[in-house]
């Protein structure tokens, strides 16, 4: 099978209009073929610090490692990351510090998806919109017992407590997704601040219709118009 590679992506963060903050931090490694969204805990002290230190712990991963390892440094450095935070938290010593991330990762025709929290994962495929990873979230086992959509958790009032995080707890558990990989293939990878404005309908009628160049602004300009009440992440990554 040929190894199809993502030549094509485009990366954007915005402040939105009600923070202060950009808690959101994003990395695109295409020589890695390796993107993530970390998210900020919102009401944490430091999720800047921290987001942008799990971002900052993959951006070491050294290049030429073939894909298991690379998939193993992937999950190393959050690791890592997470037992820093920790560290930082226990010595300031005044409340959590913490982070979703998600990260992206494509190899020999296959994806592989890593996150912890709710920032997520979304595949485009034949014009079809699937959500590939599952919220760390209270919220989720609400959707997953079938008592309600994604969409409509995003409404729930609780929708903001996540259940899993970068920095939270002795131990982090990182589920992991993965697939096949077919051309043509548009990949999301976006934090929350964007699913509480566009629902999937909204996000697979974007994805459809705007080209790579201009995708992620629209996106970003949705989440705006619909309040901008969080920072907004969005990687949009394109198979050829």
């Amino acid at each position: 099978m040929t190894d199809l590679r993502a030549t094509r992506y485009n990366a954007k963060t915005h402040i939105g209009l009600k923070r202060k903050v950009n808690e959101d931090a994003i990395l695109a490694l295409p020589d890695h073929d390796i993107w993530v969204v970390s998210d900020g805990m919102g009401g944490h002290e430091a999720g800047d610090y921290a987001s942008r230190l799990i971002t900052d712990s993959i951006a070491t991963i050294p290049l030429g490692l073939d894909p298991t390892a690379r998939m193993h440094a992937l999950r190393g450095a959050i690791q890592t990351a997470h037992r820093i935070i920790v560290q930082e938290s226990d010595s300031r010593g005044r409340g959590v510090i913490g982070a979703t991330v998600v990260a992206l990762m494509l190899a020999n025709s296959h994806f592989v998806g890593i996150w912890a929290g709710d920032s997520r994962i979304y595949r485009l495929r034949d014009g079809q919109i699937e959500m590939l990873t599952t919220d760390h979230s209270a919220v989720a086992d609400f959707v997953l017992t079938g008592q309600m959509t994604w969409d409509e958790a995003e409404q729930h009032p609780q929708s903001n407590a996540i259940t899993r995080a970068v920095g939270v707890g002795d131990e982090l558990e990182l589920d992991k997704v993965r697939g096949e990989v077919q051309p043509g293939d548009r990949f999301l990878v976006c934090s929350d601040g964007l699913t509480k404005y566009a629902t999937f309908g909204i996000l697979q009628d974007t994805l459809s219709n705007y080209p790579i160049e201009t995708v992620s602004d629209r996106l970003i300009q949705i989440a705006l118009t619909g309040g901008g009440g969080d920072n907004i992440s969005v990687i949009v990554v394109d198979i050829l």
